[in-house]
């Protein structure tokens, strides 16, 4: 078998072995999901030693499906996997008091193996079945605590906006494989014309959805009610990083006015997501519209023509945001909830957790020499060199400024001093996991940004052309400006008018909830309710069916008893019928022939022709006549 399939072939089964056995279910998916983190390294090695690999598997006619060993797909690889094994290693002690963890750390499992199918797909069907199975184990893992009101609806949401956003892969991929007339991914790059806009741009939507860009950022946010665990997971190396990694992988097909529009799509994120985290009162939603923000970075980059920039902050981006997830978790389970108020001074209590999330905070905002700093030093180059420099460098500037502004201010919370009135602290179940957890990922994002040469000289993909000093100085002026002014200025005096409208996610007229989400839910609610009636309606109309059925049959068989009772008595009145006609009518007839016979042969004897016989006969009959006269005259 090709090394190609460990990597996702153990966390499946470390899932199926989680539903069979019902127990061991942390041990089962940690076993799982380190098998993994082992198979994709190895494959690693193996790609950067000059090696590559397709492994063709049984699909459809003259379409088979492909898992391809090339670096960029080894990388991301590795990647999914070592976010996973530290999330789940946190799980262990995050979910030590919760319950259904064998369907927990299944889903989990599955996940990573869907993502690890995602990124060593090497044609688009299974591309398509991969990014199916992440929608359905995301759904699930929000939704994990689905008697909680919030969590269910979150669940929804979170499937009806990306679900909507997939229509845009659905067609794309249609178009690629009818113009390329094959699903290898690699042969559908060289497309070009309109089939190429029409492509990119629908896989834009297809990104937008997955990775919460503007206008699709809503989802994101709300998916907070499910575990902390599934958020680090979703956040950083599955769900939202599978928009950002489809267009890296398909930046060759994508034409001048595509890229236009992904940076367009990009920078808005990546300012209106920021404006709405530093307005946020919730310490999870706050990382999540920084996920959204940070992903628009991501798109700036592609859209600049270097997405080379754009996959170095989604890896410094992965191994971070994991981590301030992680510790916003263990600082969750400290005060009871994630409120900021609620949080303050929580810093001081747990401490090392939060020179973690400290860290991995100052990594984001691209302080030197964390790895953010060389990822968003990257990007902002890159905008600097973009032929659109006028929209992309001021969208991208703006971004890291509140970057710097929304941690800092979220630094400043978390280190006050409590007041008194404020929540305790209580001890924390499970901390040493948790605390392994954070800080195997903090390292990372600490130190990552030391192997982003080894990891360019591996790619081969081109960097920005110029402005690297520039770019620098740009953009710790723009971190730097941003600490100062969320460490120093209060949210609602900075956001200023807009602060109301930033804590409402900028939602414009009801924003899609009220044009596209309600609609789509009294929609779902009317075919729901028409299901309902239909289904009625063909109930009825069968329970009819059946009792005219019923009836029809009980009158086919009274007409069959009749018929039969009709034919049996017609054969009986049939056989009386030949007996009496060959016994009695037969016989009666055959009595009279053989009386009249022998009255005609005594009739015959008397016609003798002597006169004397027929005197004698005449005399004989007179007289018997005058007999019979006397006595009737004597009777009167």
């Amino acid at each position: 078998m090709s090394d190609l399939v460990f990597p996702i072939v153990f966390p499946l089964l470390a899932a199926a072995a989680i539903l069979l056995l019902r127990r061991g279910a942390a041990i089962l998916a940690l076993a799982g999901v380190a098998l993994s983190l082992a198979a994709s390294l190895k494959l690693l090695r193996a790609i950067a030693s000059g090696d590559s690999a397709t492994l063709l598997l049984p699909g459809l006619p003259e379409l088979p499906l492909r898992l391809t060993a090339e670096p960029l797909a080894a990388l991301f690889s590795v990647v999914v996997a070592a976010v996973a094994t530290c999330v789940l290693i946190y799980s262990v002690g995050y979910m030590k008091r919760e319950s259904g963890l064998p369907r927990f750390f299944a889903l989990m499992s599955l996940f990573v193996a869907a993502m690890q199918a995602l990124v060593l797909a090497g044609d688009w069907i299974l591309v398509l079945v991969a990014w199916e199975l992440i929608g359905l184990c995301s759904y699930l893992l929000i939704g994990f605590w689905f008697q909680r009101p919030e969590a269910a609806n979150a669940a929804s949401r979170a499937f009806l906006y990306t679900r909507s956003a997939d229509l845009g892969l659905y067609i794309s991929i249609f178009i690629l494989i009818g113009a390329a007339g094959t699903s290898q991914i690699a042969a559908t790059l060289n497309v070009d014309g309109g089939t190429a806009v029409a492509a990119g741009l629908l896989l834009l939507l297809a990104a937008m959805g997955k990775s919460a860009q503007v206008p699709l950022q809503d989802w994101l946010m709300r998916a907070m009610a499910g575990p902390t665990p599934v958020s680090a997971l979703l956040h950083s190396a599955t769900l939202v990083a599978a928009g950002a990694i489809l267009l890296i992988r398909v930046a060759p097909l994508l034409a001048p006015n595509v890229l236009l529009a992904i940076g367009l799509v990009g920078g808005i994120t990546t300012v209106a997501a920021g404006l709405i985290a530093l307005a946020e009162r919730d310490l999870k939603r706050l990382l999540a519209a920084s996920t959204a923000s940070q992903y628009g970075l991501m798109l700036i980059a592609v859209g600049a023509g270097v997405p080379l920039a754009a996959l170095l902050h989604l890896l410094a981006h992965a191994a971070i945001k994991s981590g301030l997830f992680l510790a916003a978790g263990e600082f969750q389970h400290a005060r009871g909830g994630t409120a900021l108020e609620r949080l303050r001074g929580v810093g001081r209590v747990r401490p090392w957790t939060f020179l973690g999330f400290a860290l991995a905070a100052m990594a984001l905002v691209g302080a030197p020499p964390l790895s953010g700093f060389f990822s968003k030093d990257a990007v902002i180059a890159a905008a600097l060199s973009a032929p659109n420099v006028a929209w992309l460098a001021p969208l991208a500037l703006v971004g890291t400024l509140l970057t710097g502004a929304y941690l800092a201010r979220t630094l400043r919370l978390l280190w006050r001093e409590r007041e008194e009135g404020e929540s305790e602290s209580r001890p924390v179940a499970g901390a040493c996991w948790m605390g392994l957890g954070v800080w195997v990922l903090v390292i990372p994002a600490v130190f990552l940004g030391l192997t982003f040469g080894p990891i360019e000289a591996l790619l081969g993909l081109p960097g920005p052309e110029a402005h690297g000093t520039t770019a620098m100085l740009f953009g710790l002026l723009a971190a730097a400006a941003g600490l100062a002014l969320g460490w120093l200025v209060p949210a609602p005096r900075l956001l200023g008018p807009f602060h109301p409208w930033a804590q409402s996610g900028l939602v414009i007229a009801g924003g899609l909830t009220f044009w596209i989400g309600r609609p789509a839910m009294a929609l779902a609610y009317g075919c729901q309710r028409l299901e309902r009636g239909l289904y009625a309606t063909v109930l009825s109309v069968g329970r009819g069916g059946l009792f005219i059925a019923r009836g029809c049959g009980r009158v086919e068989r009274g007409l069959y008893a009749v018929v039969l009772g009709t034919g049996r008595a017609s054969l009986a009145v049939a056989h009386l019928v030949r007996v009496g006609d060959e016994r009695r009518i037969d016989g009666l007839i055959f009595s009279l022939v053989a009386g009249v016979r022998g009255w005609g042969d005594r009739a015959r004897s008397l016609q003798s022709g002597w006169i004397h016989h027929s005197l004698a006969i005449s005399a004989v009959v007179t007289a018997v006549t005058l007999i019979i006269l006397l006595s009737a005259s004597l009777s009167f």
